[in-house]
């Protein structure tokens, strides 16, 4: 029994192997936590990191290791100095592995694909968006929709204009007609007279309903009806009664909801997952599981140098107006799939801020830290581009507590300063 407590009070302190010949002395029952072993306590209690439970262990004088008042194991000054100059393998113990949940496998070539989940806001499709501008001067006698927000179908009167320009034309249409009904056509070609006065009153905007109307009455009303081209929410409103309008002033915006865009940002480490040839998946939380499918219409050629965010729009269908601007919305963005490609699972890459590396298997129970290129990564693999070959072994869980033995033996300089 007193040669296991030994082993796992070795494993637990994580002191250096070195050459040296190492006195060690029971002293007692210490407490530390599994997950963390650079705690060591005197009493029972809970790791001040995660929480957990402590484990009993016999602590050890060692000289080259000491505990401290705070329960945060130091070395000493020579220990700190050869560690800088270890090389990246480490060997454990059967017991420390079993402790360790230390697992591996080995890893081939295989089909990998990615998915990126991105979270965007619905918006207006701008494509279809109406601009309901004046055709002709005058002074807006009268709105008929007047709130943002209210719908206006296709063919609705929407204000009344009166305008002194566009009266004159009508009267000399009326008064063409009155010279054709009396003077005939033989003198003078007044169809053809007509069919320009007609023309003139088509382009500023009057309907043939209304041109023939005059037709009919022989006099045309003082202020006339405009109507909307298009159907659709009404967004914006630039005047209102009795404001004079100019000839191409803008007096309204419409959009049509038949189609949606959900506007989303993907940063540019992200860009490399998004197939943007692929029918992507939107949810959106207000009408439950319901899921639509659409296409990713518009990528921004730019990206935020600050942020190194990418816009990209998704334009979806939308059948009953159920989707409302401003309603939040997941999109799944599926890459495609990646032949004879290297995956892991994403635990067993360790990150810096400089590289990425995993720990391979190079003996019983030794194991060596592999620098490696990433690629494609979803929530559970990521993409091994460089660094490992086939039949590898590696390990694929407890890498983070072989990290942290590594880090307390050697010291982070040691790891940062590794090389491909």
């Amino acid at each position: 029994m007193k040669c296991y407590f030994t082993i796992l009070t070795v494993m637990i302190l994580f002191t250096a192997c070195d050459n040296k010949q190492k006195t060690v002395v029971e002293t007692g029952t210490t407490y530390t936590c599994s997950m963390h072993p650079q705690i060591m306590k005197d009493e029972p209690g809970k790791c001040p990191i995660c929480h957990m439970e402590l484990i009993p262990v016999h602590s050890v004088n060692q000289d080259t290791a000491a505990v401290d008042s705070s329960g945060i194991r130091g070395m000493d000054s020579s220990m700190q100095d050869g560690a800088m100059n270890m090389a990246s393998d480490l060997e454990l113990t059967e017991l420390q592995i079993r402790l360790g949940n230390i697992m591996l496998d080995t890893i081939g070539k295989s089909g990998f694909g990615s998915s990126v989940v991105l979270t965007g806001t619905i918006a207006f499709n701008e494509k279809n968006i109406e601009t309901v501008s004046a055709r002709v001067r005058g002074r807006i006698e009268r709105l008929f929709y007047r709130n943002v927000g209210d719908y206006i179908p296709t063919g609705a009167k929407i204000y009344e204009l009166y305008s002194e320009q566009l009266n004159s034309a009508k009267q000399e249409y009326s008064l063409l007609l009155e010279q054709r009904k009396s003077i005939g056509n033989s003198v003078i070609n007044y169809n053809q007279l007509l069919s320009s006065a007609r023309h003139k009153l088509l382009l500023w905007g009057m309907t043939a309903r209304q041109v023939n109307a005059i037709n009919a009455n022989g006099r045309a009303a003082y202020v006339t009806a405009f109507y909307s081209p298009a159907g659709g929410y009404l967004t914006q409103l630039n005047i209102t009664e009795g404001a004079y309008v100019m000839e191409g002033g803008a007096i309204m915006r419409l959009a049509n909801t038949s189609t949606v865009w959900v506007e989303t940002q993907a940063y540019t480490s992200q860009l490399a997952g998004i197939n943007r040839n692929a029918t992507v998946t939107v949810q959106v939380p207000q009408l439950g599981d319901k899921k639509l499918e659409g296409k990713i219409e518009f990528a921004s050629p730019e990206i935020n140098p600050q942020t190194r965010i990418n816009l990209l729009r998704v334009s979806i269908p939308n059948p009953g107006n159920e989707l409302k601007p401003g309603m939040p919305a997941y999109i799944y963005v599926n890459s495609a799939v990646q032949n004879n490609a290297i995956a892991l699972p994403a635990n067993a890459v360790m990150r810096t801020n400089t590289t990425a590396f995993v720990w391979v298997q190079t003996g019983k129970n030794k194991f060596s830290m592999q620098t490696v290129i990433t690629g494609a990564e979803n929530s559970n693999n990521i993409e091994i581009k460089q660094g490992l070959k086939p039949n590898a072994v590696v390990v694929v869980s407890g890498a983070y507590l072989l990290n942290s033995e590594y880090l307390l033996r050697n010291g982070s300089s040691s790891m940062e300063g590794m090389k491909m």
